[in-house]
């Protein structure tokens, strides 16, 4: 199958290469000429604007999107309902906002188009490979027919999920993310806690310990121990921790719904915090964050 993927950042630069690594070509594309020279050097081909990934496709085309949410996903999509046909595809593979996904969808399907909207997790390592997909969009049939056989392949096994209706594959997204937060912020705490008390702990140790056979071991302890094996005090980086904007979002939809959500709204409000002065939690949170997705660390 031949994918056009715009978009050829941290994420999707390691997704290009996934796919070809499952048999896919893929036409690549970037307004960061450097992105795309790093694409051409591992083999896939690469256009010079929109209109040339387009001219590039066979059809039905494809055209999967990782781009930051927003202008930058919204004018796109927008080009792409002008100029692709009916039976084709748009995947929008970013952090989009549900709502967003909604409208897209209507505007690609009153034309033919087909519209998925694809949450995408498991941070860099993810998109290289055995990612996790949530994906929602126009039908089962029209998801079977072009979009199952990739994500059989990008996917860790059981890492994909159709789950309905547009707009279904980033909401489930966003309330991941908002689960994320709490996890995240609750690791942080409980070192803080050591941090602060009278005995003198081995993070690192630690942090290997609860990974090894306790109920709290997952990926974020292990991101966790790799930051302390580097920083064992995390002394070299400040305890901002930045939010992309998904924790606020699950947040005001429990709002809108009635649903109380004391964890994920305190972890957001601690976000918040964190933006103020400094707190160990928020070093621990932000090497976490800079593990699994490579998000910027503000250094101490």
């Amino acid at each position: 199958m031949k994918i056009g993927l715009v978009g050829l950042g941290k994420m999707g630069i390691n997704l290009a290469q996934n796919m070809m690594d499952h048999g896919h070509e893929v036409v690549g594309f970037d307004l960061n000429k450097d992105f795309v020279d790093q694409a051409a050097g591992f083999g896939a081909e690469t256009a010079t604007s929109l209109d040339d990934v387009l001219s590039k496709l066979p059809s039905p085309k494809i055209v999967w999107l990782m781009l930051p949410a927003g202008k930058p996903t919204e004018s796109t999509i927008d080009t792409l309902v002008g100029s692709l046909s009916a039976g084709d595809y748009i995947v929008d593979g970013g952090n989009s906002f549900w709502k967003n996904s909604v409208e897209d969808a209507k505007k690609a399907e009153a034309v033919g188009i087909n519209f998925f909207d694809c949450g995408t997790s498991g941070g860099q390592s993810g998109a290289r490979a055995d990612g996790n997909f949530m994906i929602g969009g126009t039908s089962a049939e029209a998801f079977n027919a072009a979009l199952k056989p990739v994500f059989e392949g990008i996917a860790q096994e059981n890492g994909y999920l159709y789950t309905g209706a547009a707009g279904s594959g980033h909401y489930l997204k966003m309330v991941h993310n908002g689960v994320e937060y709490g996890m995240m912020e609750a690791i942080g705490e409980g070192f803080d806690v050591l941090a602060h008390s009278q005995f003198d702990y081995d993070n690192e140790a630690v942090a290997r310990l609860w990974n090894s056979g306790s109920v709290v071991r997952s990926w974020l302890m292990e991101l966790a121990q790799e930051a302390f094996a580097n920083d064992a005090n995390l002394d070299e980086i400040k305890g901002t921790m930045h939010s992309s904007g998904e924790g606020k979002w699950t947040l005001e939809e429990s709002l809108d719904q009635q649903i109380p959500v004391p964890v994920i709204a305190l972890s957001l409000m601690m976000r918040y915090r964190s933006m103020e002065n400094d707190t160990f939690t928020g070093k621990v949170v932000s090497a976490m964050r800079h593990g699994f997705g490579g998000h910027a660390v503000d250094k101490a």
